[in-house]
């Protein structure tokens, strides 16, 4: 079976930690936001939801498969039951696995989120995998590659993957960095941005990585289409989102929410793999735009970034019942 999309970056299962409303509470200062709680008590907690195979690439990689695509996850696990059972989620999901890197004798990431109203603080640990881009039968081919958020162990990785994008020019990169990708910065990648079809960030990633001016919107695809991407995805959190082909560029507001956020872990991962998948299946960046902002609706409406994924369907009638105001805008 082909690929049409190979999904890769980190995986993790996630322990959401539900807290009691007046067992915490938010602060703010010059440094942001904190949640706070009494130090050195037992506190009661609502409940555990643990899900598994979870993370950017992971959480797209299922996006993909919901959506009618051939989705398959290159990733490590450890060989422990947290691995196993990770496995066991991705098939679930329909997602292939085949190209799962299992690491004997280690642990699979896992990591706990404190879930405070609709808002969550992660507290993460990277295991200590070596990563090395896989060699890939012609079976195992896949049309896209959609690369997100991985360990700072994988520095070399990135550089393996754009010499094999250099050698296979018909393979196109969708690109959301994450954290540790963006401390990288730009020069460093230089040659990965310039082999990406689709760079998807959001407005504060969009300064990092350029270094430009947050209020200026033109000018932040300005220096992002410079780094080489042809098609630039900038989302704006309530904002909406806006997308670039190098010759349009559009506004498209956020869909409407039927009730207030339940949880908002996932909504970035939807928006931009929907947006990738529409691509995909043969739209232009209109018609993704007015994909992606309905699967982040839907995701945020539910625990953790998967379970609201819809499927092409399910999406397709959302649009079609959708208010005359949701429609993409020249950006001026």
């Amino acid at each position: 079976m082909g690929i049409d999309v190979l999904s890769v970056g980190d995986i993790v299962t996630d322990a959401f930690i539900k807290l009691i409303d007046d067992q915490a509470k938010v602060t703010k200062d010059d440094n942001g936001k904190w949640i706070t709680m009494p130090f050195g008590v037992k506190i009661p907690f609502d409940h555990v939801e643990v899900l598994e195979a979870v993370g950017n690439a992971a959480n797209a990689s299922v996006s993909f498969a919901r959506l009618g695509l051939k989705s398959a996850l290159h990733a490590n696990v450890g060989g422990d039951q947290f691995g196993r059972d990770i496995l066991l989620a991705l098939d679930k999901n329909k997602v292939d696995t085949r190209l799962m890197k299992i690491n004997p004798g280690k642990i699979s990431n896992y990591h706990y989120v404190l879930w405070y109203k609709d808002e969550r603080t992660i507290l993460i640990k990277h295991e200590d995998y070596t990563y090395h881009w896989p060699h890939l039968r012609p079976d195992e081919m896949p049309k896209w590659i959609y690369f997100s958020s991985i360990s700072k162990n994988a520095e070399k990785f990135h550089d393996e993957l754009a010499d094999w994008l250099e050698r296979h020019s018909e393979v196109k990169l969708a690109f959301q960095p994450g954290t540790f990708q963006i401390e990288m910065g730009a020069r460093r990648l230089a040659k990965l941005y310039a082999q990406t079809e689709v760079l998807a960030v959001n407005r504060e990633e969009a300064v990092l990585v350029t270094g430009g001016d947050y209020k200026d919107i033109n000018g932040l695809f300005d220096k992002l289409h410079a780094l080489g991407p042809k098609i630039v995805v900038i989302s704006d959190g309530p904002d909406g989102a806006y997308a670039s082909d190098g010759v349009r560029r559009l506004a498209m507001p956020i869909y409407p929410d039927p009730s207030p956020p339940y949880e908002r872990t996932g909504a970035g991962d939807a928006f931009t793999s929907t947006f990738v998948a529409a691509l995909i299946h043969g739209s232009d960046i209109e018609g993704a735009l007015q994909w992606g902002p309905i699967n982040s609706m839907s995701v945020v409406q539910h625990v953790g970034a998967q379970k609201g994924l819809l499927t092409q369907a399910q999406l397709n009638n959302l649009l079609k019942q959708s208010p005359k105001t949701y429609r993409a805008k020249p950006l001026t």
